[in-house]
């Protein structure tokens, strides 16, 4: 260096030059930092995937996890953070922060849904048993015995002109509807001496009773006919003096034939 200074111990411009450029290339290379090679990037990049895995592995140590991957409650908490006080535990009225014992899940009944076919068979059964009901209560309130016809009450039971009337007349305008004075099959329809045409009709008991003197008949031998149903109309034929119906009842068994009045009011039918 001493050939650059001046005699009187001064530097040379050139030394001067020199110096500057030395001192900028040393300021530059403090504060910048030069580009790192691809080698030193791959072990930076090994570095980090190895603190991921190491992390990983401190958690799985942390919460539990099992073989299968689940979280294993219940573990007991490490403390990864070198020199930190240790978590408060539950017992010392703080939070670990993880879970205690895992509680077994609960299983819920589920209602099993009704096969379609079986609901529509009870909702079909149980109108079935509404209408049986409703008709077991309406035949229980039905009249089993009804007055065979509407009118004037003209001739009863008993001895008449001589002979024996054995039934009882109502009289009223040809075409009155004429009923089953009860629950019965109808056993003979058509002319009877006497009568012109007749009905009879035959209990469940074998009381037979006789519809006579009739326009024309509306039932056939062997039809069920309830107390109160039109059978026939009133008429004029026969031995008859004026329009009317004449009623008879032959008692089972014999056929004797009683006093149908008496008959209809032990039945509760007024005539």
């Amino acid at each position: 260096m001493s050939q650059h200074r001046s005699p009187g111990g001064q530097s040379s411009p050139e030394a001067r030059d020199a110096a500057r450029k030395r001192a900028a290339t040393r300021n530059r290379g403090a504060h910048r930092l030069s580009t790192p090679s691809p080698a030193l990037r791959g072990r930076f990049v090994i570095a980090a995937v190895a603190a991921g895995a190491f992390v990983a592995a401190g958690q799985s140590t942390q919460f539990g996890l099992d073989s299968d991957g689940g979280q294993a409650y219940g573990a007991e908490t490490t403390n990864l953070a070198a020199g930190s006080d240790a978590a408060p535990s539950a017992s010392a009225g703080g939070y670990s922060g993880v879970g205690g014992t895992m509680i077994a899940p609960e299983v819920l009944p589920i209602a099993q849904a009704a096969e379609p076919g079986a609901a529509v068979g009870q909702i079909v059964k149980g109108q079935q048993m509404e209408v049986e009901t409703a008709a077991a209560e309406a035949e229980a309130a039905r009249p089993k015995f009804w007055a065979p016809a509407q009118g004037t009450y003209t001739s009863g039971y008993g001895a008449r002109w001589g002979t024996t009337h054995y039934g009882m007349d109502i009289a009223n305008a040809i075409g009155t509807p004429i009923l089953a004075a009860h629950d019965g099959v109808v056993i003979e329809t058509g002319p009877a001496s006497g009568f012109g045409l007749w009905v009879r009709v035959q209990a469940a008991d074998g009381t037979v009773t006789v519809y006579g003197h009739i326009d024309s008949y509306s039932v056939r031998p062997g039809q069920q006919v309830q107390a109160g149903e039109q059978i026939a109309q009133m008429g004029n034929r026969g031995f008859s003096t004026g329009p009317h119906l004449h009623f008879e009842v032959w008692a089972p068994g014999d056929g004797k034939k009683i006093n149908p009045a008496a008959w209809l009011q032990e039945r509760g039918v007024q005539t």
